[in-house]
Formats: structure tokens, sequence, C-alpha cells
């Protein structure tokens, strides 16, 4: 079973293939909404193609540091990954890394099979997609199963084609100028965090820990349990 799970997974991969890519880069200082279409064949079926459409929202990208990526990438690796790593702390103002995510937006998804060829459905599709004049819309040809890997693909191309824009648009605003030690645009990140788990108590794990990923938990640490106590206090 380990095997197929593999098998299926590079399948996938080398079988997707996008032939409309948004035509904007991912919004950079606020969440961006894809509209995906993913065009596959049925298997063992001729002429029979289905389409699957949906929206996928990208989160802002987020400022981390090689300090707080480090914690991310080090298990399993040897001494050498480590050095490496350790290089990366020494110039940490001069390198910037950005983090991505995303979350599957469901109220949209529409899924249907049609009866034509796979190259006749693409170029419909594509018709249609650009005469909508959407720059966040995106066309994929892939596998019928398992296309979440295709969707995956998809992001991580767009994640290529957003990044540096969104560092130069994060340098015009001094983003990364360094504050205290961090980037000022993490600092920002974290009065926001605040600010949301005063809001809602139940964040405050969550806070805990950014803090500490960042290394930053001892110069916070009166305003995260003063934030804690407060939160008792209203249980």
């Amino acid at each position: 079973m380990k095997k197929r799970s593999t098998f299926d997974f590079w399948y996938a991969v080398n079988n997707t293939e996008i032939v409309q890519m948004p035509s904007r880069h991912l919004e950079t200082f606020g969440t961006t909404l894809l509209n995906y279409h993913i065009i596959s064949e049925l298997m063992d079926t001729v002429n029979q193609t289905r389409i699957r459409a949906g929206r996928l929202q990208a989160h802002r990208p987020q400022i981390i540091t090689p300090s707080a990526y480090s914690k991310t990438i080090l298990e399993g690796f040897g001494d050498e990954a480590s050095q490496y790593v350790d290089w990366l702390k020494e110039h940490e103002k001069e390198i910037h890394i950005l983090q991505y995510g995303y979350t599957l937006r469901k109220e949209l998804f529409t899924e249907e099979v049609v009866s034509e060829n796979l190259k006749t459905v693409s170029e419909r599709v594509q018709n249609e997609v650009k005469g909508k004049n959407d720059p966040f819309s995106a066309v994929v040809l892939g596998v019928d199963d398992p296309w979440d890997v295709c969707l995956i693909k998809l992001f991580w191309e767009v994640i290529r084609f957003s990044a540096l824009p969104n560092i130069r648009e994060m340098q015009k605003q001094k983003m990364f100028d360094d504050e205290g030690g961090l980037p000022r645009g993490v600092r920002a990140e974290i009065d926001s965090a605040f600010l949301a788990t005063s809001k809602n108590p139940s964040l405050i794990k969550n806070l805990g820990k950014k803090l500490q990923d960042y290394g930053v938990f001892e110069e916070y640490q009166d305003r995260f349990f003063s934030l804690v106590k407060s939160s008792k206090r209203q249980e």
C-alpha cells in the first residue's frame, strides 16, 4: 500500500500541467482568492473528462526568520545541515524567507463529468476563464486521482511566481528593517497575534508557540502572562 501511495503521488506531480497561470501574484498584505479549474480524464474511460472548479484562499505571506525556520527543518538532518543553518542565522538580516499557507474554500466547489475528450474540454475552459478577465484564475490539466496533489503543485508554482514581488513590496514598506533584533514585519505580526488572542483566549497556546519559535518569549513574557491572567478572570 505504501508503494502504491508513493507511486500515485509522483504520478500526479509528473502529470500535472498548468496551462493557465494567474496573471497576478499573490497579495502581499492580505489574503488572495484563487479560482482553480482542474481538468482530468477518467481512468479507463474513453472521452470522459472531469472538471473540478473551486476556490483556494491563500493566506497573507508572513516573514519568518532563519532562527525560527531552522526549528522546522533540522529534525533528522546531519551536522552539515546544522552548520548551514548556523550560517543562515549569522546572516539573518540579509535573508528573506516568506511563509505561505492556504485553505480550501468549499462553498463554490463544483464537479462535473462531460462526454468530450481532454483537449476539447481544456480549450473550452481556458476560453471561458480568459473571457472573465480574472487575474487570479488558473486552469490545470491533471490526474483524476489523487487530484488534490495537482492543486498543491498549482499553489507551489503560484508561490514561486509571487515570492519576489512580495518581498519587493515588503521592502518598500521597510518590513525587513531591524527593530530590536527582529524584522519590523515580525513585530507587527506578533502585535496582531496579541490583539487576536485578547479577543479569543483559545489562541493563547498558539501565541506562546509563536513567541517561542521566534525566540522572543522572554521579551514578551510579562505581556503574555498578563493576557493569560486576564483570560482566566473572564472564565
